[in-house]
């Protein structure tokens, strides 16, 4: 692979490019789903092609294939500098990439069980054990399992002298239950994914929490219904994670703040005349994009501009400082990329992507922050979600909440939400949990682009307590 890599540097050197780069993946993924105790999906995919990324004149561009030979990589790269001149003739600006040491080194997932190589036997009679108790019920009507696996080779080269190699597995699974009585249906789910091997799987202790969500469905179709009220939540690690995702992750990507993504996915109102000065949050709050995070989704050894892995602060003491950006949105920032560039296959250019972007911990137990909450509402797990496109104005549904009433947890409501203005919403946020809440999640379907890209993403979280915050929908 390094003379096929090779091949195609060495002609881009020739072109006299202003700098050019090839990647190589090869991806293979395992998907199984089952549904009322009937699989609905097995499968097994594998692919492997690669991408040639071209900047000359000033000007972008790309081209790629699925057949690994010497002939259609020179075709390939003669396509990429075909379009990077076509741009030239259109561009408005010139293009600069912040500097970089050639990189040369390889990264690896820690796996101590290969993920594709459990049978599948294994992994059907876990969802089917889940499945039988998730409908020991009879107002369970429909109960889901699914377990999906990837694994991600990628060998990176460039004019620059950088040649990478990269080997990332992943691990996830969830299950889900719909309880319906009546005209009423609710619904609970527990999931998560991260970069490890199979062995996470068995950490995630499915078959007791499918005991558990199957009660607590068949809790909410008589729970009381969210008040709408002004008051304090606290929100756990799990819903934190969208939170922290919608409402910082996203508005912090340079590209939308630069217009790049305002035909998608809207743009950002964290805009370049507000970096260092903006009071983001409340100076409890400090929120970082760390590539290095063991485990998480969005670890790598280096980004797909060849960048390595970093740790990076977006929001330090509640004041809005970084981005994350590309070599190219960095240097109109006069700043070093913070290696943040990711294409979802060998086939699409990357693009500015979350890496994991971790809340980190304060000082409370969840226990003593409950206690000194004299009233309002504890929310859990994400039901659905809506956000403008400024990544401005939010609310959020969870699947279930708990009264606080006089520091304890009381009554169960069903469709609870809340509501908020990011800044504001931040700036009320008095109390996080320490070290021993931390939980790091996976988010592995992060839209991005045109054409469409998906992101393995990664939050590590804790519990959060949010002052003066609109609950319930209005009527």
């Amino acid at each position: 692979m390094q003379q096929f890599t090779k091949r195609i540097i060495d002609n881009l050197k020739m072109k006299k490019t202003d700098y050019g780069d090839v990647r190589v993946v090869e991806r293979e993924m395992e998907l199984i789903v089952l549904k009322n105790g009937i699989i609905e999906v097995i499968t097994r995919t594998t692919n492997t092609g690669f991408g040639v990324r071209v900047l000359k004149d000033s000007a972008w561009g790309f081209s790629s294939s699925n057949l690994i030979k010497k002939s259609e990589a020179d075709k390939v790269t003669r396509n990429a500098l075909s379009i990077a001149r076509a741009s030239a003739r259109v561009r408005s600006n010139n293009i600069i990439l912040s500097s970089l040491v050639p990189q040369k080194g390889s990264y690896s997932t820690r796996v101590n069980i290969n993920p594709l190589s459990v049978s599948l036997d294994d992994k059907i009679e876990l969802l089917l054990v889940c499945d039988k108790i998730m409908r020991h019920d009879k107002k369970i009507k429909v109960s889901t399992g699914f377990l999906k696996f990837n694994r991600i080779r990628t060998h990176f080269a460039s004019t620059d002298g950088s040649l990478i190699d990269q080997e990332m597995f992943f691990s996830g699974g969830g299950i889900e239950v719909f309880a319906i009585d009546k005209e009423e249906m609710q619904s609970r789910s527990y999931k998560n994914c991260s970069q490890i091997g199979y062995e996470f799987i068995n950490t995630l202790d499915f078959i007791k929490n499918a005991e558990r969500i199957r009660d607590e469905a068949v809790m909410l179709l008589s729970a009381k219904p969210c008040p709408q009220i002004e008051t304090t939540i606290i929100l756990d690690a799990e819903q934190m994670v969208l939170q922290t995702h919608e409402s910082c992750g996203h508005p912090t990507e340079l590209d939308r703040v630069l217009g790049t993504e305002a035909s998608y996915a809207g743009t950002s109102f964290m805009t370049t005349d507000k970096l260092n000065k903006l009071q983001y949050g409340s100076d409890i709050v400090n929120i970082v994009a760390d590539a290095t995070t063991p485990g998480g989704l969005g670890t790598f050894g280096w980004d797909d501009e060849g960048v390595p892995g970093k740790k990076i602060y977006l929001v330090r003491q509640g004041r809005f400082v970084g981005y994350l950006s590309s070599r190219e949105t960095a240097t109109i920032i006069n700043a070093e990329s913070s290696g943040t560039m990711r294409a979802d296959g060998w086939n699409r250019i990357p693009l500015i992507r979350m890496t994991n972007i971790n809340l980190v911990p304060g000082t409370w137990s969840f226990e003593d922050m409950i206690a000194d909450t004299r009233a309002g509402i504890f929310m859990t797990t994400n039901k659905s979600w809506s956000i403008d496109d400024k990544r401005l104005n939010f609310q959020f549904t969870c699947e279930l909440a708990r009264k606080i009433n006089k520091g304890k947890l009381t009554d169960i409501y069903k469709n609870p939400t809340y509501t908020g203005i990011t800044p504001r919403f931040w700036r009320n946020c008095d109390a996080l949990g320490n070290k021993d809440t931390w939980q790091l999640f996976g988010v592995p379907n992060c839209g991005k682009g045109e054409p469409g890209q998906t992101a393995f993403v990664g939050h590590g979280t804790v519990p959060a307590r949010f002052r003066n915050v609109q609950v319930g929908i209005a009527r």
